[in-house]
């Protein structure tokens, strides 16, 4: 369910009145959502989810304990303080543990859409789905996906009288639909925080499309190829780059970001001058969150402009271990790019592989970012501008900080919100790009 601010503010304030221990975090957090999933040409289920719970931490000096529950009369809150202050009496003692916080000001966060998702029922999901499944229908291919909607709110306080509250909205949609001989499979997804903004008909539209034409993929030799990648493909390599901007792990010399002698990279030219990726809370199709978990206010900051590193990420600990501003991790990542679409890339390109999604991406080395994975659900040879023949998928070796160098990075489409494969939850703002020399190390017979 979604609580109010008042009616959230005030369960926290019974909290921190019962609570005995030297000091306390609590808050609430809950949401509603409906989803409907499809398989074999047809509705396997659909659902409406309702959800909300309380966290309580204690602390005793640098020991602390949590608790949860989801029952919120006086006796269920009471008995989640007293057990949070039980287990941390008997935590043992954190040396990284720091202060609760204080009152903070945070910046309002808009986007969120809450009156709109009561239009976005079950009746509306079923309609978006039957654009895909009777069109599949009559061309003899075979639909599977899922089309969820969902608001969420979160309420945070501490006994130091930090209060923040704020509401979210999400609504995504993917499908995949194969060929009756299982040689092609096409995938396509589309995520809004508006429901009534989602484009389930290109959804519907583009993976049919994909699957009648990557039918019987042809086999070409792996090596390195101009591509063009598609946003979800970006938004996946993007989430694994963002991830290594924390300062400690470059200071410790475990990041692509270190230098010898516990120096980092901080404002070195490392990628092209075309890229400026950035964490905005206030961006229109993709707001973050107004604060981290721990209470610090987001803000807009860069970590790659013209292609110098321009920030890194510092936790409270080792912010003040190294005299710097603490900073929450990013509650989104933004990539600014062109105005072209994928087909203008495409059209655009002399020789290339134009690649629609990636999957079971793994680091292979953290300190250059070096990662494997496999293509997946269409991949095609694009000869003079057009896509010439579905191909077999590939395995790539590949890291995005060379991939984004200023010798690879070739063209930049517009950005759309999207999410990857493997990065799902973690909201980007991505164009779809086209890069030099992207390594495939060999192939692959999955679909």
């Amino acid at each position: 369910m979604i609580m109010n601010k008042s009616d959230a503010e005030a369960i926290l304030k019974k909290v921190f009145a019962l609570s005995k221990a030297e000091g306390a975090e609590a808050g609430v957090n809950g949401g509603e959502g409906g989803n409907t999933r499809f398989a074999l040409n047809g509705v396997t289920t659909s659902g409406q989810s309702s959800d909300l719970n309380l966290f309580v931490t204690s602390y005793y000096g640098k020991k602390s304990g949590s608790a949860t529950t989801n029952q919120f009369d006086n006796e269920s809150i009471e008995k989640c303080v007293r057990a949070s202050e039980e287990i941390a009496k008997l935590a043992p003692e954190d040396p990284e543990t720091m202060p609760i916080l204080g009152p903070q000001q945070y910046s309002e966060v808009g986007g969120s859409y809450l009156k709109e998702m009561e239009s976005a029922d079950s009746r509306w999901r079923a309609q978006a789905v039957a654009q895909v499944l009777d069109p599949a229908k009559a061309k003899n291919l075979t639909a599977a996906g899922f089309i969820q909607t969902g608001a969420n709110f979160q309420a945070l306080g501490t006994s130091k009288g930090l209060f923040g509250y704020s509401t979210s909205t999400i609504s995504s949609y993917t499908t995949t639909v194969r060929t009756a001989d299982g040689t092609g499979s096409g995938w396509a997804s589309a995520v809004s925080v508006n429901p009534m903004t989602l484009d389930t008909k290109f959804v519907a539209d583009r993976s049919i499309w994909k699957a009648e034409n990557s039918t019987k993929p042809v086999a070409i030799e792996p090596g390195k190829y101009t591509v063009i990648l598609e946003p979800s493909a970006v938004a996946d390599l993007i989430a694994f780059l963002m991830f290594s901007f924390d300062a400690r792990s470059a200071d410790e010399g475990r990041s692509f970001l270190s230098k010898e002698g516990g120096k980092t990279r901080l404002g070195d030219k490392l990628f092209s001058d075309k890229v400026h990726i950035y964490t905005d809370p206030q961006n229109e199709i993709s707001p973050g969150a107004p604060f981290d978990g721990q209470g610090l206010p987001e803000k807009r900051m860069d970590f790659i402009k013209d292609g110098v590193v321009k920030n890194l990420t510092y936790s409270r600990f080792w912010a003040q271990k190294q005299g710097k501003e603490a900073t929450p991790f990013p509650s989104n990542v933004i990539m600014d790019g062109g105005t072209k679409s994928v087909d203008e890339l495409v059209a655009e390109t002399d020789r290339g592989i134009l690649v629609t999604r990636l999957w079971y991406i793994r680091m292979l080395n953290p300190q250059t970012l070096l990662m494997t994975g496999l293509t997946r659900d269409a991949t095609f040879l694009v000869e003079k501008g057009k896509i010439k023949h579905p191909v077999k998928n590939f395995r790539f070796n590949q890291s995005p900080v060379s991939m984004l160098s200023g010798e690879n990075i070739e063209a930049m489409g517009k950005p759309v919100r999207t999410f990857g494969s493997e990065v799902e939850t973690f909201p980007a703002v991505v164009p779809p790009l086209r890069v030099r020399d992207f390594n495939f190390a060999s192939l692959s017979d999955a679909v």
